[in-house]
């Protein structure tokens, strides 16, 4: 990883960001599709799932056991 990498990542985690490049090779361990980052929340959403992965200093936490499950009204029901 070069500095201007680690940089940037040290950057997006401090300002309670998800970096971009890894939004996009990130994707929902139970259902495969993609995610969406809530920043308010500081959560990745996954819809197929119905669930909500937290984002903790920066890192996701990629664990269906740590999602907490979507309400209807988040899940677009």
């Amino acid at each position: 990883m070069s500095d201007t990498t680690a940089a940037d990542s040290t950057l997006h985690a401090a300002a309670g960001e998800v970096d971009p490049k890894l939004l996009e090779i990130l994707v929902c361990p139970v259902t495969r599709d993609t995610l969406a980052f809530d920043k308010d929340k500081q959560e990745l959403i996954s819809k197929a799932a119905r669930l909500a992965y937290p984002v903790r200093d920066g890192i996701p936490i990629m664990l269906p056991e740590e999602a907490r499950e979507l309400t209807d009204e988040e899940a677009g029901a």
